[in-house]
C-alpha cells in the first residue's frame, strides 16, 4: 500500500512539473488560458520621449498615471501659454498683404493657387471688426504683465492688436520688437494671472520625437495636433535669412503660426513658421523655429528692441565640387568667399575673395549657411578667428566684429 501510494505522489509530482514547462514554454497548448491576450509593454523613459502611448504625462515631466493616458496632461500644461491673435486691419495692411501674396515662394509656402488674393482669405471670422492672425505663446510672466512670442508675419503690418487666452479673456497687445530675418515678435500684455511655457532644450530633440502643435488654425479656437519630429536643421527652405526649423508632421495650417510646438512634456520645442502645402492644409509638413533660437532672439529683443548680429563684410557660398575642383580641394566643406567688401571687417583682416572658411572661433563651418549662422551670433566689436584656405595652404585672420544692418525680409512664409 505504501508502495502504491509513493508512486502516485511522483506521478502527480512529473505531471505537474510537466504542466508548468509547458504553461512556460507552449502556453498556447494549455486550453485554459486561450483568451490571455500576450502584450509588450514599453519600458518607462528617462527622459520621456518614448511612453505616451501608455500613460500620461504629469506637469514635472515624469510619467503619470492619467486614467486618460495620452497626451492629456501635456496639452493641458501647454494650452494655457498658448493665445489667439488678431487685429483690427486697415486699408495699408489689406495692400501690403496683398502684394506679398504675389510672391510665387510665399504662395508655394502657403499652398495657394495662381492669383489668388486678398478675397480669398476666410469671411465666417466670428470676431467682427478684426482679422484673425494666428497664435502666440506666453513665455515671460510678472506682476503686470507678461510677454508674448509669435512669428513676425502674424503681426506685421497690423494695428490694435488683441489676445484671446485660453480662459477667454480678451486683452490688448503691444509689439515689443520684431526680428524679421528669424521671423519672430515679442508682444507685451498688461494683465494678472497669466502662466508662461517651458522652455524645452530643443537642441536635444532627436528624429521621432513625439510633439504637439498648439494654436488656432483659421480661427476655430484652441486646437491641438499630434505628430513626431521628422527632421532637424531644415535650412534651405529661402523664406528667412536665419533658418533652422524642426520639421513635423503634426497638422500645422493657417492660424497656427506663432503657436507652440511641444514634447511629451509639454515643454516648447519650437515656434510654428511654416507650412509646405499645395491646398492651403496641411499635408504633413511644417516647420517650427528651435526654442532656443527663439529664446535668444526674445532675450535680446526685450533687452534692447531689436536683435543685433555680428557682420563681417563678405558673401559665403557653398563649396560645390566644381569649385573645390578649380581650388585644388579634395574636400566640399567649408564656406567659399566670393565676395569680400573692402571697407569691412574681413578685407581688412586679410580675407579675399576665392579664400574657403573652414573654421570661426574653432567652430567647424560646413557649408555656407552654417558660416553665416556662426557670423550672426557673434557679438559685435568682439575679436574672432577665422581660419581658412588659400591656394591650398591653411591660415588664420584675426578681425573685430562689425555690427549686421537691418536689411528688409520680403518672403512671408505663411498669411493668415
Amino acid at each position: 500500500m505504501r508502495r502504491l501510494w509513493l508512486l502516485f505522489a511522483e506521478f502527480v509530482t512529473v505531471t505537474l512539473a510537466i504542466i508548468f514547462v509547458i504553461t512556460l514554454v507552449r502556453p498556447d497548448w494549455t486550453p485554459w488560458r486561450r483568451n490571455v491576450v500576450e502584450i509588450r509593454e514599453s519600458a518607462q523613459s528617462g527622459n520621456g520621449t518614448v511612453g505616451g502611448l501608455l500613460g500620461g504625462f504629469s506637469a514635472t515631466g515624469l510619467q503619470g498615471t492619467s486614467p486618460r493616458g495620452g497626451y492629456t496632461d501635456a496639452a493641458k500644461k501647454a494650452m494655457v501659454s498658448v493665445v489667439n491673435i488678431s487685429a483690427s486691419r486697415s486699408a495699408t495692411t489689406s495692400a501690403n498683404k496683398r502684394s506679398r501674396s504675389d510672391n510665387p515662394l510665399f504662395r508655394r509656402f502657403f499652398g495657394l493657387p495662381d492669383n489668388k488674393g486678398e478675397a480669398d482669405e476666410p469671411q465666417n471670422n466670428p470676431r467682427e471688426g478684426s482679422s484673425s492672425l494666428g497664435s502666440g505663446v506666453i513665455v515671460n510672466a510678472d506682476a503686470k504683465g507678461a510677454y508674448i512670442l509669435t512669428n513676425d508675419h502674424v503681426v506685421q503690418g497690423f494695428r490694435e492688436i488683441k489676445l484671446a487666452l485660453a480662459d477667454g479673456r480678451v486683452l490688448d497687445a503691444k509689439i515689443t520688437g520684431t526680428d524679421p530675418e528669424t521671423d519672430l515678435a515679442v508682444l507685451r500684455v498688461e494683465g494678472a494671472g497669466l502662466t508662461p511655457i517651458v522652455f524645452a532644450q530643443s537642441d536635444r530633440a532627436q528624429v521621432g520625437d513625439s510633439v504637439l502643435a498648439v494654436g488656432d488654425p483659421f480661427g476655430v479656437g484652441q486646437t491641438v495636433t499630434m505628430g513626431i519630429v521628422s527632421a532637424l536643421g531644415r535650412n534651405r527652405l529661402g523664406v528667412n535669412a536665419y533658418e533652422n526649423f524642426i520639421q513635423t508632421d503634426a497638422a500645422i495650417n493657417p492660424g497656427n503660426s506663432g503657436g507652440a510646438l511641444v514634447d511629451i512634456n509639454g515643454n516648447l520645442l519650437g515656434i510654428n513658421s511654416v507650412i509646405y502645402s499645395q491646398s492651403g492644409g496641411s499635408l504633413g509638413i511644417g516647420f517650427a523655429i528651435p526654442a532656443t533660437m527663439a529664446k535668444d532672439v526674445m532675450e535680446q529683443i526685450i533687452a534692447n528692441g531689436a536683435v543685433t548680429r555680428g557682420y563681417i563684410g563678405i558673401s559665403p557660398q557653398d563649396l560645390t565640387p566644381e569649385i573645390a575642383k578649380k581650388l585644388n580641394l579634395d574636400d566640399t566643406r567649408g564656406a567659399y568667399i566670393a565676395r569680400a567688401d573692402t571697407a569691412n571687417p574681413a578685407y581688412k583682416a586679410g580675407l579675399r575673395v576665392g579664400d574657403v572658411i573652414t573654421a570661426i572661433n574653432g567652430k567647424p563651418v560646413q557649408d555656407s549657411i552654417a558660416a553665416m549662422s556662426i557670423i550672426a551670433a557673434l557679438k559685435p566689436n568682439a575679436t574672432a578667428v577665422f581660419s581658412y584656405i588659400r591656394s591650398k595652404k591653411a591660415a588664420e585672420a584675426t578681425l573685430t566684429v562689425g555690427k549686421r544692418p537691418a536689411r528688409p525680409i520680403n518672403i512671408e512664409p505663411i498669411a493668415e
